[in-house]
């Protein structure tokens, strides 16, 4: 085992996931490229190379393992939107471990956009693609509003701002899925009239398998039902200036 991946490889197990040499190289390489742009790109404030496997990669495990066992994820082919990504979490290392996926990511920071570009084509990761854009815009794209069956975002936005950025992405009966600490709750009753206006429909929750220790997390789940409104989403800031 590379003790370099260690961090890595013991939230894998307790998981219940099985990386192969290939994908363990993929992470590798990752990591790799995230020491040497961190500070170009501004991809996360953690330091420690440890601490960025379980919180960056381990986490983003975490939430494949979680839609899995919603049945949202189950090994065939699912065209995926990670919201503001960042430096590709949660959706990079999850599409390393379930290749099934066909991931968009939408990130509004040109060095970002850049970085993952470079981890995709280094990585060899085919059915991925990197979009500059804010989600409020990535929501009017003809070839992007209505073309995912599930959305994701981490640590992106209140609930009800989610809604108005995630739901137009998404085809009828599509879903948004987005990891939530102790105020979840709160967040879906500020989220109901936004709900309603989008045609969102929420599903019970799924604890996130995070290890002993670790602040508990629940995935919010919002399916699209309704009919879908031409006057959503609206122009880039409102849903945060004004949540419906």
């Amino acid at each position: 085992m590379n003790d370099r991946l260690a961090p890595l490889l013991d939230e894998a197990a307790r998981l219940g996931l099985s990386l192969t040499e290939p994908q363990r190289a993929a992470f590798e390489a990752y990591l790799d490229l995230i020491e040497a742009q961190n500070e170009w790109a501004g991809i996360t404030s953690i330091a420690d190379p440890a601490e960025m496997q379980r919180r960056h990669f381990g986490e983003s495990l975490a939430l494949l393992v979680a839609l899995r066992s919603a049945g949202l994820l189950t090994g065939a082919p699912v065209r995926v939107a990670d919201l503001g990504p960042g430096g590709g979490f949660p959706g990079l290392p999850m599409r390393i471990v379930a290749p099934s996926l066909r991931l968009t990511l939408i990130e509004s920071h040109g060095r970002r956009c850049d970085f993952m570009r470079e981890v995709v084509a280094t990585l060899g990761l085919e059915g991925v693609e990197v979009v500059q854009a804010r989600a409020e815009d990535a929501g009017r794209q003809p070839a992007l509003r209505e073309g995912f069956d599930l959305v994701i975002a981490r640590a992106l936005a209140a609930v009800r701002v989610l809604v108005e950025y995630g739901l137009p992405l998404l085809k009828p009966g599509g879903v948004l899925a987005t990891p939530k600490g102790s105020r979840w709750r709160d967040e879906l009753e500020e989220a109901g009239h936004t709900l309603s206006e989008l045609g969102g429909v929420t599903l019970e929750t799924v604890a996130m398998p995070l290890p002993p220790g670790v602040p508990e997390q629940a995935v919010v789940l919002v399916r699209r039902e309704g009919p879908l409104s031409d006057r959503y989403p609206r122009r880039a800031g409102m849903p945060v200036k004004r949540p419906l």
